[in-house]
């Protein structure tokens, strides 16, 4: 684990001196975009810790350093179409929409109506892009009218979801927790997937 920090600054160092963190572009959205707008008051003393931390409902932002290895695996550029499945205080899809850019658009999903709300408090303490946005989950996991370069999800499955692989572009790739792993799948074409697991994490379920 790594070492408590007092300031967004000595997180995102630590988080680089770790090897967790290594892109420029991604050190810059951790830079831009403050974790502490996105933590509870309660949980102030530990807003840069390298720990996850309650939200309510049973629901938490994770972990920092965890954050980074997604988005270090993610691959997400400027531009790109994102979908951020658990959206949660509206952390990762800030840190989405800094990636983007004004060329890209990210849309948040969240299934609990106080962190929808919760979420769109604490990204519109930023300056982000209009073409990101937290919106009410629907029926079905993800967007599945849509398409995607880009998809993360932020909260544990029980097994691989394979209709969010239709919701991808081809080229397009899915970061996503299963049991205690963190997968990456890759759309190679349009029958093709490509995964990779990393082992060792823990998250909240994902509830479909």
């Amino acid at each position: 684990m790594l070492s408590y920090s007092n300031s967004m600054e000595s997180l995102i160092n630590s988080m680089i001196v770790s090897g967790v963190l290594r892109n420029d572009s991604i050190i810059e959205a951790f830079t831009a975009v403050d974790r502490k707008y996105f933590v509870a008051k309660l949980y102030d003393d530990h807003t840069y810790a390298d720990v996850p931390l309650s939200i309510g409902n049973d629901q938490t932002i994770s972990q920092p350093s965890t954050v980074a290895f997604m988005l270090e695996h993610l691959g997400v550029q400027k531009g790109d179409k994102v979908l951020d499945i658990g959206s949660g205080s509206g952390w990762t899809t800030a840190l989405l929409c800094h990636l983007v850019g004004e060329e890209g658009s990210v849309t948040g999903l969240e299934r609990i109506d106080e962190l929808v709300e919760q979420g769109r408090v604490n990204i519109s303490k930023l300056d982000l892009s209009t073409h990101c946005y937290i919106s009410k989950a629907g029926k079905y996991l993800g967007s599945p009218s849509e398409q995607f370069d880009r998809i993360l999800v932020s909260a544990g499955a029980d097994e691989i979801p394979k209709d969010l692989f239709t919701q991808l572009y081809v080229g397009g790739t899915l970061v996503i927790p299963i049991r205690d792993s963190i997968y990456k799948f890759k759309k190679v074409s349009e029958s093709e997937v490509s995964e990779e697991a990393f082992y060792g994490f823990r998250f909240v379920p994902l509830v479909y």
